[in-house]
């Protein structure tokens, strides 16, 4: 082959290979920035489900408090009608006493 031949072809062959890196390199940079926009779109909605699990997390133990409460309470009642009533008891006994005395 004559040297201007081969110089043309290896010319073309140059030119060829550099359009394909661009056309490459456009993809690989399109490539990337969809990787970023799912990475960042995941990121977010990991985000928002870590957000929610919190929430319902805060409300489970908002729900467990009240009913704790609401417990007590009727504890607490339960104790002072059992009082009253011990109390009662023991006055009764002791006007029965004082009775069973004085006759």
């Amino acid at each position: 082959m004559k040297k201007s031949t081969l110089a043309a072809v290896g010319l073309a062959a140059a030119l060829g290979l550099a359009a394909c890196s661009d056309q490459t390199q456009q993809s690989m940079a399109n490539d990337a920035d969809n990787a970023a926009a799912d990475a960042n779109a995941t990121m977010r909605e990991a985000g928002s489900d870590v957000d929610a699990a919190f929430e319902s997390a805060e409300r489970s133990t908002e729900n467990a408090a009240d009913a704790t409460g609401r417990a007590l309470e009727r504890a607490g009642d339960a104790t002072a009608n059992a009082a009253d009533r011990a109390a009662d008891a023991t006055g009764n006994a002791l006007v029965s006493a004082g009775n069973t005395i004085r006759d």
